[in-house]
């Protein structure tokens, strides 16, 4: 298949409507066939929202979860991560207090695929995962998750196949116009000093029809400005070698090198814009046109004590720690006297554009719907990141207590937050300045054609075609920010945190103060140069060409003695070419540019079926069987690497970076699952899934050879997989028939269980590193909603629960961290006063859950983090 010829049919076909559409719709008139469209529903409130969902769910042949709108730009959250992490065996990682990349059925994003409006987009992500927070609730009026694969789905997602949607104008009878406004309450930022407590929300949509309703118009926009608050303590690594006995027992009592905690007090301002041009002249004939653009701009001040040099290199300062606590050889807590705690002022910018555009046509001739589809989408990821270190000149006693799975405190007979213990000194940057810039560009075009037939069991096919290219690349740069300069007392001040010991801040801000001591140019990375290592271990690019077809058919008939069945099966064929692009260095000599790549063909065929145990269709069977496929990340897929020849001959050569070779990853999956659909909103299911994965995306040392010579390879490979089991229960029940007004509560819950014997690091040696549970993998799960809706009050108690697993929060994919079990709770109360308007209140984090990260490593190696919660009033207004 030829991906030019496709794009040249795909612009021919709409190209014929521009010129023909006229001739066509007169050609349609005199037929006077009646409409088969079913009339649109207007969805408000709960209620109304639950129904919709759960009828979408049942009509259709995929096992699949479903988000309604509840009106007209009113989903139940404020972004649509925070309502997919609500879903059966879904959940959610948290960035900034936010609900950001999905988990889906004890697999990790890597294996979650995203589309909008059915097409896939670029990602501000290194590797292809999608940060769901950037679609705002105004933007999005539903979203549909697939569970089981078909032939007519695109291909990309193992674990799930999450598809946003966009407002169709043209499914509205009249106008519409909704506008909220809200006010939010930060409770952390009224603790630290110099932080934003209040942030404005603000969105709107407008929908209308002209010329005959055969025109359609949707402009939505929101606007976020959020204060980014964090209250954080991360300890570091231990001396596990070169330790001591403090306590007298005659064992090694191991310390930690030190630890860094502090604050951020900074802003995340977030904005989006959609639009949807509808044109249907009649029912032969549908074209749309739609966009999307969303920002996020990040500027995160922040606040650290660095507290080190209490590492007890052999024993020198054993004479300095008491009130010591040991638990399994670790010091967990102690005070160690004669030390300083430094406090290091930085900042952390960063600048994400997403842009996506389409244009699809449907048009039926002769018995034939066909679909013709092109868009382009665009993300852009600028960040920024720089540190100046107050080094204090005095020393003093500091105490903490580190216990394993505990909030970590600590404390200082220091006045850290006097100026003048920091007066007139020579200040050094914490590390250099770093810069970088993220691009990626996907284009895809789509051709497919269905007709209803009367083939026995068969009652419509369908046929497709579908190409895209990609590209993705980052460039990083690294500098100094000048000279080391000095700092007067008058530059400083005290800054106070509740709960913590005070810090000193640079009078000004970070930017102001930098530019001032530093030079106006030292943030700047204009004219700087990428370094040696930024060449090598930093900057990459993927190209990537993907070329599908696929078959499908539709089937209804009977079965097992009378009972009616529906489904489909089909077969989808993808062929790819991918380069990766970089630099390699040998030997710690200059880097040279590199590229190398591969190419694939794989056949994914796929059956849904589903079994109607009764006339009413009340109880059902559904069986899903596919064999799936996920992409290697494309952060991963780069050919920059480091190679180290050893001079005599004598030892291996060794290669470490990038693998532009990269398979992707497959599945064998199958899903059974019984429903009973027994009232309007009213659902109970239970589900076993497996996947059986092969080509295992991980990374590993492994054997090789080098330009002919024996060699060993630390990279990202295809490895052995395994699987990923588990089953989910869902129940979920409007209780209309109880007496008023208890007939309007409404119960929404769920728990999944998974488990895998996929370890991340498990390399084929068995030799080169620790083998843990696969990236994503929750044994439990789960959730409960309790709603209300009675005369226009609506009440929503939320809770969900998620068992600790293992996360790559960081762009480095192989820097594993064990988050710790965690239920995050919401409330949300609406009192609807006329037609036209609603007033809200609501809280988010309403337990201030704490986050804890533990390196899989060392279980009293840990990280927490503490948001806060989030209190908003707000009010709607709808024509």
């Amino acid at each position: 298949m030829r991906q030019k010829k496709l794009a040249w049919l795909i612009r021919a076909i709409f190209v014929l409507p521009a010129v023909g559409g006229q001739a066509l719709a007169q050609q349609a008139a005199p037929a006077a066939k009646p409409s088969t469209e079913l009339e649109a529903v207007v969805v408000t409130g709960i209620r109304a929202s639950v129904r919709s969902a759960l009828a979408t769910k049942e009509l259709s042949n995929s096992i699949v979860e479903v988000i309604a709108s509840e009106d007209i730009g009113k989903l139940p959250d404020t972004t649509i991560a925070e309502s997919l992490a609500r879903l059966p065996g879904l959940s959610a990682g948290i960035d900034r207090g936010n609900a950001s990349q999905i988990v889906a059925r004890g697999l990790g994003p890597r294996f979650v695929g995203a589309t909008l409006n059915g097409r896939e987009f670029a990602s501000s992500e290194p590797d292809r995962a999608v940060r769901f927070e950037m679609f705002p609730s105004e933007s999005v009026s539903g979203a549909t998750v697939y569970k089981t694969q078909s032939a007519e789905l695109i291909e990309g997602g193992i674990a799930t196949t999450i598809d946003l949607q966009t407002v169709q104008p043209l499914a509205y009878k009249e106008r519409q116009l909704a506008l909220k406004a809200d006010a939010l309450y930060y409770q952390m930022g009224s603790k630290i000093d110099g932080a934003k407590t209040t942030a404005p929300r603000l969105g709107g949509i407008y929908v209308d029809q002209f010329a005959d309703r055969t025109i359609g118009v949707a402009v939505a926009f929101s606007y976020f400005d959020q204060p980014s608050l964090e209250d954080r303590v991360e300890s570091w690594d231990f001396n596990n070698d070169h330790s001591a006995d403090i306590t007298g027992d005659g064992k090694v009592d191991k310390t930690r090198w030190g630890f860094q905690t502090g604050v951020k007090k900074g802003t995340n301002k977030r904005s989006s814009a959609t639009g949807k041009l509808e044109y249907k002249p009649n029912a032969d004939l549908a074209i749309t046109a739609d966009i999307y653009a969303a920002r996020s701009n990040i500027e995160e001040p922040a606040l650290t004590h660095v507290q080190d040099g209490i590492g007890n290199w052999d024993g020198w300062q054993s004479a300095n720690f008491s009130n010591v606590k040991v638990d399994g050889g670790y010091v967990t807590a102690a005070t160690v006297k004669d030390v300083t705690l430094q406090t290091l002022n930085s900042l952390w910018k960063q600048d994400m554009k997403n842009f996506a555009t389409g244009l699809n046509g449907k048009f039926k001739t002769n018995g034939w719907q066909l679909d013709a589809d092109i868009a382009h989408s665009t993300a852009s990821r600028d960040t920024l990141w720089s540190a100046v270190e107050l080094k204090n000149l005095k020393s003093g006693a500091t105490t903490f207590d580190f216990s394993k799975d505990q909030w970590m405190t600590y404390s200082t007979n220091l006045d850290t937050g006097n100026p003048a213990n920091y007066a007139n000194q020579v200040s050094e940057t914490w590390g250099p300045t770093k810069g970088g810039k993220l691009d990626d560009s996907l284009n895809s075009q789509q051709l497919s054609a269905s007709r209803l037939v009367d083939w026995g069991d068969v009652n419509k096919i369908k046929f497709g075609a579908r190409a895209t290219q990609r590209e993705k690349s980052y460039e990083a740069i690294s500098w100094n920010l000048g000279p080391t300069v000095t700092i007067p007392s008058s530059g400083i001040q005290r800054a106070t945190v509740d709960g913590r010991p005070d810090f000193v801040e640079l009078v000004g801000g970070f930017a102001d103060a930098v530019g001032k001591y530093f030079g106006p140019a030292a943030l700047s990375s204009a004219g700087r140069t990428s370094t040696d290592t930024n060449l090598v271990q930093d900057n990459w690019r993927a190209k990537e060409s993907n070329a599908a077809l696929y078959a499908q058919a539709d089937l209804a008939g009977q079965a097992f003695g009378g009972m009616s069945y529906r489904g489909n099966a089909g077969l989808r064929a993808i062929h790819t070419s991918q380069t990766g692009y970089g630099y390699e260095q040998r030997n710690g000599g200059k880097p040279t540019a590199v590229s190398d790549g591969t190419s694939y063909t794989k056949f994914l065929p796929s059956m849904n079926l589903i079994l109607n145990l009764d006339e009413e269709e009340v109880n059902q069977v559904r069986f899903g069987l596919a064999r799936a496929m996920s992409r290697a990340p494309l952060d991963v897929m780069n050919n920059a690497h480091t190679v180290y020849i050893d001079p005599k001959g004598i030892d291996p050569t060794i290669v470490s970076g990038g693998n532009p070779r990269l398979k992707p990853m497959m599945a064998d999956q199958i899903d059974l699952t019984f429903m009973r659909f027994f009232g309007k909103g009213s659902l109970v299911s239970a589900g076993l899934f497996y996947k059986e994965i092969s080509d295992y995306i991980g990374i590993a040392s492994v054997k090789g050879t080098f330009e002919g010579k024996p060699a060993y390879f630390t990279q990202q490979v295809n490895r052995d997989g395994g699987h990923v089991q588990g089953f989910e229960l869902v129940y979920q029940q409007a209780f209309t028939a109880v007496p008023a007004p208890f007939n309007g509560l409404g119960l929404l819950s769920n728990y999944t269980y998974s488990d895998s014997n996929i370890k991340e690091n498990g390399d084929r040696s068995g030799q080169s590193f620790t083998p843990i549970a696969t990236n994503g993998l929750m044994k439990h799960n789960g959730g409960l909603t309790l709603w209300y809706e009675h005369n226009g009050f609506e009440a929503r108690l939320a809770a969900n629960y998620h068992s600790a697993f293992n996360r790559a929060p960081t762009w480095d994919s192989t820097a594993f961290q064990l988050n710790g079990a965690e239920t995050w709770v919401s409330l949300n109360l609406s009192q609807q006063i006329t037609q036209q308007m609603q007033v809200r209140f609501g809280v988010e984090n309403l337990t201030n859950q704490k986050v804890i990260y533990t390196d899989p490593m060392n279980a009293y190696h840990q990280t927490n983090f503490q948001f806060g919660r989030r209190f908003n009033v707000g009010v709607s207004y709808k024509l």
